[in-house]
């Protein structure tokens, strides 16, 4: 694979920047964007609202970004997929939807110290709202998930279990499969949040056998405002609806109202088509590279920045030492320099990287730290990347040497 040919489908590369935050959000290669351009300026309209030729086009539009999705996740019914915002919005459909309709005084939600808060904050609330129990699996002194941990923390009276695939602070993949197993043979439910896996590595939902998978179109090469939560369809068909409106609707009457059939019934209002459109070219990008040049192209180039990394002696690398264990995500700090400035003085020298505590709060504290810096790569970046990032590096370190005692 040749990546400064791929680089060059990406516009954003014409200008001089080391782009660094893609578990953020990935950048976009030309062929979405004119995708995304080609359907606002030739079929723009309503879909499922009208029977004239822009709206039957938009409705084709939609539907075909729908069974993309679907064969792309290998869904065994393309109604499973349900197309949201983001991830957080497929995580929050589901503890309302779900959760707060199954979960009873004294049932166990179980979830790792790793979750992202989208995947904490609303099981705190379905607990706090129904007497239930949120407990924590915890890693250990190598950044990962044991199985004893996981054995330990879910049991006959735990009825959700959520997971990410890969920690966004980390880069740490989980053992998803042993969990689920794990889960369903104490009768609970999974929720995977793959935002941080599957811009990386192919996800097959039959596969897994996860029971609800959501993550957002923007990190894998899709436009903003786009997301996907995959549901087993038999759990789908018996939960409620999350919002309640147009196009979600079977017949209204005055004192009552039946609902549409899946997926409809969960995708109230008028949805974002040129997202859909974007995440469908995005998925035909992502398949004309290949999985296995992107995982190649992308474990080359984070071994050489781990190797980097800890070639600097005041820098402390928050990773597992299983290299075949981590995906994409690096953090770090420097010593005595808040990650914000290191992030400032990487930006003067046009390489973007994050800081902060990534939206992962209980995870942070738990490693004693209030923030890092974060580099997280995508199959465009290049060992010429790392090599700039550690000239920004040492260049922040020599800064603030003299302010350090």
């Amino acid at each position: 694979m040749d990546i400064k040919e791929i680089r060059k489908d990406f516009p954003i590369f014409n200008e001089d920047i080391v782009y660094l935050d893609s578990g953020a959000t990935s950048q976009r290669p030309k062929q979405v964007i004119e995708k995304i351009n080609e359907f606002y300026e030739r079929a723009n309209a309503n879909p499922h609202r009208g029977s004239y030729k822009l709206s039957i086009e938009a409705t084709e539009a939609y539907e075909g970004s729908r069974r993309k999705v679907a064969e792309f996740i290998n869904a065994k019914h393309h109604e499973e997929v349900i197309f949201t915002k983001n991830a957080t919005e497929a995580l929050n459909l589901v503890a309302y939807s779900y959760g707060m309709d199954n979960i009873k005084q004294d049932d166990e939600i179980v979830i790792s110290i790793m979750e992202h808060h989208s995947n904490l904050v609303p099981w705190q609330k379905v607990a706090k709202k129904n007497q239930a129990k949120l407990k924590y699996m915890y890693i250990n002194d190598n950044f990962e998930l044991d199985k004893q941990e996981i054995q330990n923390k879910i049991t006959k009276n735990t009825k959700i279990v959520g997971i990410t695939h890969v920690s966004n602070v980390l880069g740490t993949i989980n053992p998803v499969k042993d969990i689920i197993d794990i889960a369903h043979k104490n009768g609970a439910i999974v929720i995977l949040d793959a935002s941080q896996s599957i811009p990386h590595m192919k996800i097959d939902v039959q596969d897994l056998d996860a029971d609800f998978v959501v993550f957002s179109g923007h990190k894998m090469l899709a436009p903003l405002g786009i997301g996907v939560l995959y549901g087993k369809k038999d759990i789908l068909d018996k939960m409620s609806p999350f919002i309640l409106g147009g196009d979600m609707i079977e017949y209204v009457y005055e004192q009552d109202t039946t609902f549409a059939t899946l997926p409809n019934k969960f995708e109230a209002g008028t949805q974002n088509v040129g997202g859909a459109v974007g995440l469908a070219a995005a998925i035909d990008y992502m398949n004309s590279i290949g999985y296995n040049n992107i995982e190649e192209a992308e474990r080359e180039v984070v071994g050489y920045a781990i190797s980097k990394l800890k070639e600097l002696d005041f820098v402390k690398l928050y990773c597992t030492n299983n290299l075949e264990n981590h995906l994409s995500v690096l953090s770090f700090n420097i010593d005595g320099i808040h990650p914000h400035d290191v992030s400032t003085i990487l930006d003067s020298v046009n390489v973007a990287i994050r800081s902060g505590n990534h939206c992962a709060q209980p995870l942070l504290r738990f490693l004693g730290i209030d923030a890092t810096c974060r580099a997280s790569f995508s199959f465009y970046n290049t060992k010429e990347d790392v090599d700039k990032l550690i000239i920004g590096i040492k260049k922040a370190n020599e800064l603030f040497n003299k302010y350090k005692r």
